[in-house]
Order: C-alpha cells, then structure tokens, then sequence
C-alpha cells in the first residue's frame, strides 16, 4: 500500500541538546506502528513533529506526498487526528459535547451518528451527559480517544485514509480498556488507516503493531518486526534490565523482567 507519512532525516534540536536525531520513517495505509523507547528516548517530540504540532529544526515530513508545513490547519486536521498525552479541560462541556467537537464542519446528522458511534465503541454511552472533569482520569481519557476517532472518521469519509496517533494512549487505563483501546487502533489499520502509538507497554507493542520503532537518546536504534525489534540483548542494552522472551500458543512474543543490570561494587 501507498505511504501515508514520510519522513527524511527529521532532527529536533532545543538549545544545546538534540531531542530527536535525523531519524527516517515511512508509514503506509493499513500500518500499526509502535513507538517505544526509555524515558526521555524522544518518544512524544517525535510523534508531535511527525503530527505537524511541532516543525522539525533538521529534516522534513510529507503527509501524503505533501510537504507537511503546507497544510493550513483545518486542512491538516482533516488528513490526521492526534490524542496527545495530557488533555485538560476544565470547563464542564459533557462527554457528549467533549466528543462532538471532533466532528468539526460534519453535518448533524452525520455527526451525531459518528458521536454515538465512538462514544458505544469506548465503553461511555451512559456516560455522555455526564460532565467531563467528574469522570475518573481513564474515563475522560477514553472521552477524548472518542473525539479523536471522531475526527478520523470524518476526515477519512471525504479524503480516504488518514493518519492517527496516539501519545500514551493507555497510561490511565485499566488492563481491559487498554487492550479495548489497541484493539481499536488494529481494526482502524486493517481499514487502511496509517496508526503509531507512542507506548511504554513492550508487551502491548508486541501484540498488536506491525512493527517497533526503539528509540534511544534521540536516535532510532531500531526498526523492525516484533521479533527482530525486542530481544533479550536489545531490552538489557537499551533499558538496562534482562528479561526472559517466551511466546503464546498462537506465537505472540511476550516478555517478562527479570533483574537490573547488576551495579559494579566500589
């Protein structure tokens, strides 16, 4: 399938320090990638810039062969929806209103349908005139998944498949709705959506994606399938803690820590 996002050499650099360091990727239509990496890899400046919330200092990125930088806002929104990792909303819109305003210029009708749609997908149908600020942190978390979903649809009805990332999207999330939320993000790949997931969960990155992206101080120290992408060797030499690698009987790969590199004695 056709890529959806392309990025060449892309580097971000504040000051002194180089967040993210010429990084190259292509994502195409009906792909799940995930994002992983330790804190401070570059993992959420990386996503903002490949969504065109934040312009690369090194480097471009083309949205459907087409210089990111070109597409005004509105436009932009049509061919990516993006559910960031700290959303605050304070004002007392209900869920129903929260989820809504992904829908931008839709018509009502088609709107509403779209709105009932995400809000059943995500669990909070008896939620939606409910307040935002008085549900738990997972719940309006799972809110604004619906909003952005939301926004896809839309998008994607006029303009065909777009573009979806999510910055840790299960942070707040119980072990069944983050696996619902993933679950959600594979079936919109398998529609030909483009998806990358920023994800600290190796085991739900292995599961679901099509395949990692292993950041490290910046740089990409790995693209590939779940296989090739988390080994013993890379989690003990990138995160500093040896794991034992086993497989389900349907042959997923999973892991589980064992202990931390041993602290040499002074």
């Amino acid at each position: 399938m056709s890529a959806i996002l392309a990025a060449q050499s892309i580097s971000m650099a504040v000051g002194g320090a180089t967040l993210v360091d010429r990084i190259d990727l292509r994502i195409a239509a009906g792909e799940l990638i995930a994002i992983v990496g330790p804190n401070g890899a570059g993992k959420s400046t990386l996503l903002r810039m490949l969504s065109g919330d934040l312009r690369p200092t090194g480097g471009e990125i083309r949205l459907k062969q087409r210089d990111i930088r070109a597409y005004p806002p509105r436009q932009l929104a049509h061919h990516r929806a993006m559910l960031s990792q700290h959303v605050n909303v304070t004002f007392p819109f209900t869920v129903e209103e929260i989820v809504q305003m992904g829908a931008g210029e839709t018509g009502r009708a088609a709107a509403q349908r779209l709105v009932e749609a995400a809000l059943a997908e995500v669990g909070l149908t008896p939620f939606a005139q409910r307040q935002l600020p008085t549900l738990s942190g997972g719940e309006q978390q799972r809110a604004h998944f619906a909003r952005v979903l939301v926004q896809l649809a839309c998008g994607e009805a006029n303009h065909g498949p777009g573009l979806l990332l999510l910055d840790e999207p299960t942070s707040s999330l119980d072990m069944r709705h983050q696996i619902d939320l993933v679950e959600t993000a594979r079936a919109r790949a398998r529609n030909g959506t483009a998806v990358i997931a920023v994800l600290h969960d190796l085991n739900l990155a292995m599961r679901f994606a099509d395949r990692i992206l292993l950041l490290h101080r910046g740089r990409l120290a790995v693209d590939g399938r779940r296989a090739e992408a988390i080994t013993a060797d890379t989690i003990r030499r990138i995160f500093e803690i040896d794991v034992t690698i086993d497989y389900t009987d349907a042959g997923v790969p999973f892991l589980l820590p064992q202990t931390m590199r041993p602290v040499p004695l002074p």
